[in-house]
C-alpha cells in the first residue's frame, strides 16, 4: 500500500518503463505484468533485439508496447530508447526478473519528487552477493567500483546495476557511445562527470529463474568495461590519465638514469650511452604526457560550459513544444465545442 502511495504522488508525471531484451522469452511476461502492477499508468516498452526464441510475442501478450533494434548489443537498444520515448521518468530494467517492481517504484520517487537525474538500485548492499552465483562477477564488480570511486571520488556502490531511473534531462543528453553491457559503466561516469545528481538505494536481488541463461560473458564484456573506463577517462579527466602515465615513464627515466649517473660520478665516463639516449627520450615523452594533460584539461572545461549550455537549450525548447502542444489541444477543444454548438443551433 505504501508503494502504490509513493506512485501515486508522482503519476501525475509521464513515466516509461524500458526493457531491453534478449531471449528471455522465459521471464519477459511476468517481468511486464510485474511492472504493470507497480506502475498502473506507465507505458511499458520491450525493445527486442533480435530474439530467437518469441521474446517479442510474449511481451506483446503481456501488455508490453514492442519494438525492434537490430543492431546487436544493449548499448545500441539503450540508444534507440533513449532517442524514441517521450517521458518524464525513465526507468530501465532488465528482462530477466532478477528485480523487483516494488523497488522501482521508490527510484520513481526519487526522479519525481526530489529531481535526481539518475537513481541506482544498489544489489550489492542487499542480496546480490549470496543470490548472484557467478564469483568473477562479483570480482569484476568490486574492480569497476574502485576504479570509477577512484578516479570520480565518487561513493557509487554498484557501478554495474540493471534497474536504474532518468530524469528527461539525462536521457535527452545522454550521448550513448557503447554498443554492449559496459553501457552501465559510461552512464555511470556521465553522471559524475557532468555533477548530475545521483541517488542509490538499497534494492532486493534474485538470480536468475531456472532455464533463463545470462548473455554477459564474464572475460569479453569485463574487458570491454574496462576498456571503456580507461577511454572515458582520458576524455572525462585527461589531467589525471595522462599525468599518471607521465609519472609511470618518470619513474623509468629514473631507474634507467640512477645507474648511469652514479657510475659517471665514480669514472667521470659514460659508458652506456644507447642508456643515456632511451633517457633522454623518456624524459621527452614525461613532459609530453604532462602538458597534454593540461591542455586537455583546458579544453575540458570549455566542453562542460558547451553541456550546460546545450543542456538548457534542450530545456527551453521542449518547454515551447510542451506550451504549443497544450495550445494546439486547447484550440482543439474550443473547435470541436464551436462544432457541437452549431450543430445544436441548426437542429
Amino acid at each position: 500500500m505504501q508503494d502504490s502511495a509513493v506512485y501515486n504522488r508522482s503519476s501525475m508525471k509521464k513515466t516509461a518503463i524500458l526493457i531491453p531484451c534478449y531471449n528471455e522469452s522465459r521471464t519477459i511476461e511476468k517481468v511486464v505484468r510485474d511492472y504493470r502492477s507497480a506502475f498502473p499508468e506507465a507505458d511499458i516498452y520491450v525493445y527486442d533485439n533480435n530474439s530467437t526464441d518469441h521474446t517479442d510475442e510474449l511481451a506483446r501478450k503481456a501488455g508490453a508496447i514492442v519494438r525492434y533494434e537490430h543492431k546487436q548489443g544493449k548499448g545500441n537498444v539503450v540508444r534507440s530508447m533513449f532517442r524514441d520515448i517521450e517521458a518524464d521518468c525513465y526507468i530501465m530494467v532488465d528482462g530477466d526478473d532478477t528485480y523487483p517492481a516494488e523497488d522501482a517504484v521508490k527510484l520513481a520517487e526519487l526522479v519525481n519528487e526530489q529531481g535526481v537525474d539518475m537513481a541506482i538500485g544498489d544489489r550489492l548492499s542487499s542480496t546480490y552477493f549470496t543470490e548472484n552465483k557467478r564469483p568473477f562477477h562479483n570480482t569484476g564488480n568490486r574492480l569497476v567500483r574502485w576504479l570509477i570511486n577512484t578516479f570520480y571520488q565518487a561513493d557509487v556502490t554498484d557501478i554495474m546495476t540493471g534497474l536504474r531511473a532518468f530524469s528527461w534531462d539525462f536521457v535527452k543528453s545522454f550521448p550513448v557511445c557503447s554498443k554492449g553491457f559496459e553501457i552501465e559503466t559510461e552512464m555511470t561516469i556521465f553522471a559524475l562527470d557532468n555533477n548530475m545528481q545521483l541517488a542509490e538505494i538499497p534494492i532486493g536481488y534474485r538470480d536468475r529463474p531456472e532455464g533463463s541463461v545470462s548473455k554477459l560473458n564474464t572475460v569479453s564484456d569485463g574487458l570491454k568495461v574496462l576498456k571503456t573506463i580507461g577511454t572515458l577517462l582520458r576524455d572525462t579527466r585527461p589531467f589525471a590519465f595522462f599525468t599518471t602515465i607521465s609519472l609511470v615513464f618518470l619513474l623509468i627515466t629514473l631507474g634507467l638514469f640512477i645507474p648511469v649517473y652514479a657510475e659517471y660520478l665514480k669514472t667521470g665516463l659514460v659508458d652506456r650511452i644507447p642508456t643515456l639516449i632511451m633517457v633522454g627520450m623518456f624524459g621527452v615523452i614525461t613532459l609530453l604526457c604532462f602538458f597534454i594533460g593540461v591542455i586537455l584539461t583546458s579544453l575540458r572545461k570549455n566542453q562542460k560550459k558547451e553541456f550546460e549550455r546545450d543542456l538548457t537549450i534542450l530545456r527551453l525548447d521542449r518547454e515551447i513544444n510542451q506550451k504549443l502542444q497544450t495550445l494546439e489541444n486547447a484550440a482543439g477543444v474550443e473547435i470541436a465545442e464551436d462544432l457541437a454548438q452549431s450543430r445544436k443551433d441548426i437542429s
